[in-house]
């Protein structure tokens, strides 16, 4: 599974996706308006993306949902929630822009029912109606479609704004839930892990913010494994920071896999290069060389005079977000073909630690790794069991998954029995589709 978020259109439209590889596609977002309607979220293009996106799934024989909310997305929730009016007008709304795109499922993605998110407006009594308005849409729906709601890692807050001790009643309704394991902690100067499989060292400020953890708060409240998601990032986030080692992890020595390998593997052909100009600019900014074949000519370590830095999704070097693709398109990160590590294969842990040289992952290797590059040496947080870079020169740190943590958080939701993973979105993958790749690997279906 995996969000099509509209913006990403431009450059990965639907016609682009694998649907060898993906059974759901969940296509972010349409917004609810103070009139319990559906608008888009910020594209008029929208509806046409939408209309292409079930067009090529159901040619390949799979499903999409459309997702409702989202973080900016969710300030009309509570109204339209609060009384058998308002979910009734809210309910016939949706199910009027499922028949117009012919769609499988409808995802529900509240931030947050009785809690703050981004501007959202918040009642005591969100969760309870919440649910009325999930039995009354069960109900408006066809009896084949699939409801799923995009939850926190604990459950959802009661009255008193503490976690719900049972949620069993949203297990009869939901077909699943997806646990948004992601953001933990964004840019700082003293960075921490944007996705945590674990609590590894029994050291977090943020125990509950965990996939283990998640599973373990749902389950216990009465939600079935085989009915939670793993929602999991193709993206990380970049800080300015000097730090060498996440936040709230100080007893372990990070590990770093530069010096694992044997030579040094050039980006594959068929990725964006980036090409240092002359005399560049202050930001530390790269220019694009989009030329056919070649490889990646960043030097394997800038000078502090003129280091290169990572850039965000807004194409700066200030704090934010960046995909995995744009670390790789930028030569922060390079390719690395599992035959450049030394070291026997062994199976990893499924549930945390550090990761072997060559890694297993139910029986198979994963295929490829990406390392640090361009002054950028990948380091190992074995307390989350996720990857971090860190640049002395550039004075920057990014937190990020890649394939072997993916790989691993598969491997967990698999093991406990979940029902799968989603990931956040899928044009944050290489165009190999090496996060897939690793996450069906992890689940045991490649």
């Amino acid at each position: 599974m995996a969000y099509y978020p509209d913006w990403a259109a431009p450059a990965f439209p639907p016609e682009k996706i694998d649907f060898g590889r993906f059974d759901w596609i969940d296509f972010a977002f349409a917004v609810p308006g103070q009139d319990y309607n559906l608008t888009w979220d910020g594209s008029d293009e929208a509806p046409d993306l939408l209309q292409r996106l079930v067009t090529v799934a159901h040619d390949s024989g799979k499903k999409v949902k459309l997702s409702v909310g989202g973080w900016t997305g969710s300030q009309y929730f509570s109204p339209a929630m609060s009384d058998a009016s308002s979910r009734q007008t809210f309910a016939s709304n949706i199910r009027a822009f499922y028949d117009a795109f012919d769609l499988d499922g409808i995802d529900i993605d509240w931030e947050y029912p009785g809690q703050t998110g981004n501007g959202n407006a918040v009642s005591p009594d969100d969760t309870a109606n919440f649910l009325s308005f999930l039995q009354l849409l069960r109900e408006t729906l066809p009896a084949d479609a699939k409801m799923s709601a995009a939850v926190q890692t604990v459950p959802f807050a009661d009255a008193n704004g503490s976690p719900l001790g049972n949620v069993s009643a949203f297990a009869q309704v939901l077909d699943w839930v997806l646990i948004m394991n992601y953001d933990t902690w964004g840019s700082s100067k003293t960075p921490g892990p944007n996705a945590p499989l674990s609590d590894g060292c029994q050291n977090s400020t943020q125990p509950a913010a965990s996939a283990v953890a998640a599973v373990k708060a749902w389950t216990a409240a009465g939600f079935p494994a085989n009915q939670l998601v793993l929602g999991v990032p193709s993206y990380g986030y970049i800080s300015q920071s000097s730090a060498t080692r996440l936040r709230q992890r100080s007893t372990l020595r990070p590990r770093s896999h530069r010096r694992r390998l044997r030579n040094r593997h050039r980006a594959r052909s068929s990725l964006l290069h980036l090409q240092r100009t002359d005399g560049a600019d202050s930001s530390g900014a790269l220019s694009e060389d989009v030329s056919s074949g070649g490889a990646a000519s960043q030097p394997e370590n800038a000078t502090s005079s003129s280091p290169i830095m990572a850039a965000n999704e807004d194409g700066s070097t200030a704090d934010g977000q960046v995909q995995f693709r744009a670390l790789v398109a930028q030569g922060i990160l390079q390719y690395a073909p599992q035959e450049a590590y030394d070291g026997e294969p062994e199976d990893a842990s499924s549930d945390g630690g550090s990761p072997p040289t060559r890694y297993f992952v139910n029986g198979k290797e994963i295929d490829s790794l990406y390392d640090g590059w361009s002054g950028f040496t990948r380091e190992w947080d074995e307390c989350s069991s996720t990857p971090f870079l860190r640049s002395g020169a550039a004075d920057q740190v990014v937190t990020y998954d890649d394939p072997l943590s993916l790989g691993m958080k598969a491997a967990f939701a698999q093991g406990v029995g979940m029902l799968g993973v989603n990931m956040f979105d899928i044009s944050g993958d290489t165009d190999q589709w090496d996060l897939t790749d690793a996450m069906r690997k992890g689940l045991g279906v490649d």
